[in-house]
């Protein structure tokens, strides 16, 4: 499955690249930005919510599933305080977990178009008149993350 495949890369080109942030991991790039690991922490948030979506649409007939507050997530998971190689470490096996996930996905139900959802509340982008599919929100998983790694390494 493509989705999973460029997961996978992701995961293999930024690993090695965050590792070596090291300390520099701590630095926020501009007074109330968040830092590296503030990042790290919110895909770690970004993945939890979403392996559940995940698992729950194979399981479910709507695409319905709770927000978070992203800015609050992060504050409360303290990532600012973390070990830096253990977000990362913490990164890299969860989003391999969620790329086995999709892997296992049955193309029928990743495709089945489902008329509730709510992609307004959750952050997916569906064109005018596209029906909501589980694979969008897989899809705009993978965008979301690297669109963050892009964030953090310029």
């Amino acid at each position: 499955m493509q989705c999973a495949q460029d997961l996978r890369r992701a995961i293999e080109e930024a690993t090695p690249r965050l590792r070596a942030l090291g300390e520099r991991s701590a630095v926020p790039p501009s007074p109330g930005k968040w830092s590296p690991r503030e990042i790290v922490g919110h895909l770690l948030d970004s993945a939890s919510n979403n392996h559940q979506r995940f698992v729950r649409a194979q399981l479910q007939d709507d695409l319905v599933f709770p927000g978070y507050a992203q800015d609050e997530w992060v504050r409360i998971g303290r990532y600012a305080d973390a070990d830096w190689d253990d977000l990362v470490s913490l990164w890299r096996l969860f989003n391999l977990q969620i790329a086995r996930v999709m892997e296992g996905t049955p193309e029928a139900s990743r495709q089945r178009p489902r008329p509730a959802h709510n992609f307004d509340v959750i952050g997916v982008t569906l064109a005018d008149g596209e029906p909501a599919t589980l694979q969008h929100i897989m899809t705009g998983y993978v965008s979301h993350l690297r669109h963050h790694l892009a964030q953090i390494f310029g």
